[in-house]
């Protein structure tokens, strides 16, 4: 059997940059056992796969190596293969998945995900600014932590010191949770970050749509303010416009094609 297959670079308008997930339209769910099978041969940060409901579409995302509950960049990237290839007439998505109903909206050249905005906490363990110290080589000015994200976030003082870092990957998975590192930005842009998930196979996303989930609501209890633009500057970057509307967070970015094809289904 043979399925349609697309590689997309979300949050970006530019090829070979933002993040590429793979994205597969059924008519059926095939095994689990299969879906994670493709994910892998994919090799991408996620792949994500979807099947027609009678509300719209349900929506599952695999790394690698797992399935996950919530991603920002795969969901983007499936709105644009609906609303470009398989139903260009479309306006408004629903996605049923983990998390909850997801909804997407164009808007103008980008696409809008309407996603929650997701809490964070002081941080309780004396040992974990110390230990994301050894492990990014740079000293947090702060860390909080999001339980629901299942992350810790680090504060460093500069954009700059974002950039340049180099994190031990060991060192990061060694914390047992995610990593997102963020600053405040420059010129136009609000915040920068990064994000690491060794734990879910990935070892540094180019753009993590839903770690904004948490990074929105951090910097709004830091700058004052509920619309951003930010960038996450991993080498091949993008760019997020946010705004937070109650307790969702719309997430805006541009999305570009680079690969189309078939994938041969084993029998």
């Amino acid at each position: 059997m043979k399925c349609s297959i697309y590689q997309i670079d979300a949050f970006t308008d530019r090829a070979f940059a933002g993040n590429p997930a793979g994205v597969m339209p059924l008519d059926k769910w095939l095994p689990d056992a299969m879906l994670q099978a493709i994910a892998a041969e994919m090799n991408l940060a996620e792949t994500a796969f979807f099947v027609p409901n009678a509300d719209g579409y349900h929506l599952r995302w695999f790394t690698p190596t797992t399935e996950v509950k919530l991603c920002g960049h795969a969901t983007l990237a499936s709105a644009f293969v609906l609303t470009r290839f398989v139903d260009p007439a479309v306006r408004r998505l629903r996605f049923d998945t983990l998390s909850g109903p997801l909804y997407v909206e164009t808007a103008g050249e980008r696409l809008e995900l309407d996603f929650p905005l997701l809490s964070y906490e002081a941080n309780d363990d004396a040992t974990i600014p110390g230990r994301i110290a050894a492990a990014i080589g740079v000293t947090p000015v702060e860390v909080v932590s999001s339980r629901i994200y299942d992350a810790y976030l680090a504060r460093l003082d500069s954009a700059g010191a974002v950039r340049s870092m180099v994190a031990s990957l060991a060192a990061i998975e060694a914390l047992g949770r995610d990593l997102i590192v963020t600053a405040p930005g420059e010129g136009d842009v609000d915040f920068v970050s990064r994000f690491f998930a060794p734990l879910h196979g990935i070892p540094e996303d180019p753009v993590t749509g839903s770690s904004h989930c948490v990074l929105a609501n951090y910097w709004r209890d830091r700058l004052g303010k509920g619309l951003f633009h930010a960038r996450q500057v991993s080498r091949r970057g993008g760019d997020l416009w946010l705004r937070i509307d109650g307790d969702r967070l719309r997430i805006a970015g541009h999305a570009v094609c680079t690969l189309t094809g078939e994938i041969e289904i084993p029998q």
